[in-house]
C-alpha cells in the first residue's frame, strides 16, 4: 500500500508542475520545477523517501523515453545531418571522455581514474527535453535543433555504453585495452541497433495478425506498442548488446515500417496523446526523483567529506563550475573547429556547422544542457564492487554530475535567452507558402479521385441514386461546401445523398494523406507539415466515421 501511495504522489507531482509552469508569471523551465518541487517532497516535513534502484529505473524509465525520441526523430532528417551528428555522437563524446575525464583525475585526487572516465562519460549525453523547456519550441532554427535532437538521441545511447565499460573495468570484470574496448562497443552498439529494427519488424508483420485478432480495438494494439521498448531493451540486455541503442532504433524504425501509417484509425488518433502524456510522466518522474536525491545526496556528500581528508566541501561546489565551465568550453571549441575543417577541407559538401556564426556557436555550446541520462548514469553506478567495498568515490561522482545538471540548466536559462534575443529563427513565409502548396497538390490528386469514383457510380447499375445526385454531390465535395436544405418530405432520399457525400469525403481524405506521404518522401514538405496536416485528416476521417455510425 505504501509504495501505490508512492507512486500516486510522484505522479501528482508531475501533474502539479505542468500547472505551476503556467501559472506563475515569470517563466521558469519545467525541469527546474520538477526537481524543486521534489527536494521540497524530500524536506524532513514531508518526510518522502523513495529507495532508488538504478537497475530498476534504467529499466522502467529510459527505454520509453529514448523510444518515443527515436520516434519523434525525422528519420530522412536524421541521415540528411548523419555526418554533423557522427561527429558530435562518437568524436565529440569520445573527446569529453578523455578530456574531461583527465580533468576530474586532476582536480579530485580521491577519484581514481577509471572512475573519473565512468563520470566523464555519464556528463557527455545532452537532454533536448530540458534544452526545449528552457527555450520554447521553434525558437532555435530547424536545422540546428534537428542536429542538436539527433545529437541527444545517439549520445544518449554512446554515453550510456561508454559508461558500461568504465564500471565494467573499475569492477574487474573487464580488462582495459584500447583494441578490445572498441571492438567490444562496437560490436555491443551495432548488435544493439540490430535487435532494435529487429523486434520492431517483427512488431509490425505481426500487427495485421493481432487486427484481426482484436478487430478495431485500439486500446490492445497500443498496449502491444508500449511493451515495444520494454521488448527491444530487454531482448538486446539480455543477448549481451546495447538495450539503450535498441530502443532508440525500435523508435526510429517505428515510421519506416509503415506501422503507424497502415494502424486503424482509431489508434493512430490515441497513440499520440497516449505517447504525449506517459513521455511527459516518465521524463517527469526523472527530474523529480533528482529532487528527491538532493537532500540524500547533500548529506551523504556531507558525511563523506567530513571521514576523507582529501575532500572539503567547497572543493566539491568548485569542481562543479569548473567542470561545467570546461564541458561549455570544449563544445565550443570542438564546434569551431568543425567549422573552420569544414570551410578548408569539405567546400563542395561542406557541414553544417561551416555556416554558423559566432552566436550560433555560442548557442548550439550552450543548448548542449544535461539532464535525464546524465541523472540515471550516474545513479547506476553500483554502490559496491565484486569484493564487497563501496565503489571508489561514489558520493562524489553523483555530487557532481547532479550539481552539473543544476549548473546548465541554469546557465542555459540565462544565457539562451539572451543568445535567441531578435534572432531571426526561419521564414515563416515559406513555411505557410509550403502548407499552401501541399493542400493544392493534396486538393488536385483528391479531385482526381472523386471524379474516377463519380464515374465509377455513374456506371454502377445497383446504385439507387440517379446520375444528376451523383454529379450534385460530387460537385459538392469539391467545392468544399457542405450546406444542404433537409425537407421532411426528403428525408429518405437526403438520407442517401448525405451518404454518398460522406463516401466522397472519406474517398477524397485517403486520397490527400497518400498525396501527403508521396510530397515527405519526395522531400517536398518537411516532417513538421506532413504531422501536422495528417492531424486534420485524421480528425476529419474521425468525425465522419463517427457520423456512420
Amino acid at each position: 500500500m505504501e509504495i501505490f501511495f508512492t507512486i500516486l504522489i510522484l505522479i501528482l507531482a508531475v501533474s502539479v508542475s505542468g500547472v505551476v509552469t503556467k501559472v506563475i508569471p515569470i517563466r521558469i523551465p519545467l525541469p527546474l520545477i520538477q526537481i524543486a518541487i521534489g527536494a521540497l517532497l524530500a524536506w524532513p516535513q514531508f518526510g518522502l523517501h523513495v529507495s532508488f534502484d538504478p537497475e530498476l529505473f534504467m529499466v522502467l524509465l529510459i527505454p520509453p523515453l529514448l523510444f518515443a525520441d527515436g520516434w519523434k526523430t525525422p528519420t530522412r532528417e536524421f541521415f540528411q545531418n548523419g555526418r554533423e551528428i557522427f561527429i558530435l555522437v562518437l568524436v565529440l563524446v569520445l573527446v569529453t571522455v578523455v578530456g574531461i575525464g583527465y580533468l576530474i583525475y586532476w582536480l579530485m585526487p580521491g577519484i581514481p581514474l577509471i572512475a573519473a572516465f565512468a563520470l566523464a562519460a555519464v556528463l557527455s549525453p545532452t537532454d533536448a527535453v530540458a534544452l526545449s523547456s528552457i527555450v520554447g519550441k521553434g525558437r532555435i532554427p530547424k536545422r540546428m535543433m534537428s542536429v542538436l535532437e539527433g545529437e541527444a538521441l545517439m549520445n544518449d545511447a554512446s554515453g550510456l555504453v561508454a559508461l558500461k565499460f568504465a564500471v565494467a573495468i573499475a569492477m574487474g570484470t573487464m580488462v582495459f585495452s584500447v583494441s578490445g574496448v572498441a571492438v567490444e562497443f562496437f560490436t555491443v552498439a551495432v548488435g544493439g541497433l540490430l535487435s532494435g529494427i529487429a523486434v520492431t519488424w517483427v512488431y509490425s508483420k505481426s500487427l495485421r495478425l493481432m487486427s484481426r485478432w482484436t478487430g478495431d480495438d485500439p486500446a490492445t494494439q497500443i498496449v502491444f506498442m508500449l511493451l515495444l521498448p520494454f521488448a527491444s531493451y530487454m531482448i538486446a540486455e539480455h543477448i549481451g548488446f546495447s538495450g539503450i541503442l535498441a530502443a532508440v532504433a525500435s523508435g526510429m524504425t517505428i515510421t519506416k515500417s509503415g506501422v503507424m501509417r497502415n494502424a486503424p484509425l482509431a489508434m493512430r488518433l490515441r497513440a499520440d496523446s497516449v505517447w504525449s502524456m506517459l513521455e511527459f510522466v516518465f521524463n517527469g518522474l526523472v527530474f523529480i526523483m533528482l529532487g528527491l536525491q538532493l537532500p540524500g545526496i547533500w548529506e551523504t556528500t556531507v558525511i563523506q567529506a567530513e571521514l576523507d581528508p582529501s575532500v572539503e566541501t567547497w572543493m566539491l561546489f568548485a569542481a562543479v563550475g569548473v567542470i561545467y565551465i570546461a564541458l561549455l568550453f570544449l563544445r565550443f571549441c570542438w564546434l569551431w573547429l568543425m567549422k573552420r575543417f569544414s570551410r578548408l577541407f569539405l567546400k563542395k559538401k561542406p557541414l553544417q556547422f561551416a555556416n554558423y556564426t559566432v552566436r550560433e556557436l555560442w548557442l548550439a555550446s550552450f543548448a548542449g544542457v544535461r539532464g535525464t541520462i546524465t541523472l540515471a548514469g550516474v545513479l547506476s553506478v553500483p554502490l559496491f564492487l565484486t569484493d564487497g567495498s563501496p565503489f571508489p568515490a561514489r558520493y562524489q561522482l553523483v555530487f557532481i554530475a547532479a550539481g552539473v545538471i543544476l549548473f546548465s540548466i541554469f546557465a542555459g536559462v540565462i544565457a539562451l535567452p539572451l543568445l535567441l534575443r531578435n534572432f531571426k529563427v526561419g521564414d515563416k513565409e515559406a513555411d505557410i507558402n509550403e502548407i499552401r502548396m501541399a493542400k493544392a497538390a493534396m486538393a488536385e490528386v483528391a479531385i482526381v479521385s472523386l471524379n474516377k469514383m463519380e464515374e465509377r457510380l455513374s456506371a454502377d447499375v445497383d446504385e439507387k441514386l440517379d446520375q444528376e445526385d451523383i454529379s450534385e454531390v460530387a460537385s459538392r465535395v469539391i467545392g468544399h461546401l457542405r450546406r444542404r436544405t433537409v425537407a421532411q418530405d426528403e428525408i429518405e432520399h437526403n438520407l442517401q445523398i448525405e451518404d454518398l457525400e460522406r463516401r466522397f469525403r472519406l474517398t477524397a481524405l485517403r486520397a490527400e494523406r497518400g498525396e501527403l506521404y508521396h510530397l515527405r518522401a519526395t522531400r517536398k514538405i518537411s516532417n513538421e507539415t506532413l504531422q501536422s496536416l495528417l492531424l486534420d485528416l485524421d480528425l476529419l476521417e474521425a468525425v465522419l466515421i463517427e457520423k456512420d455510425h
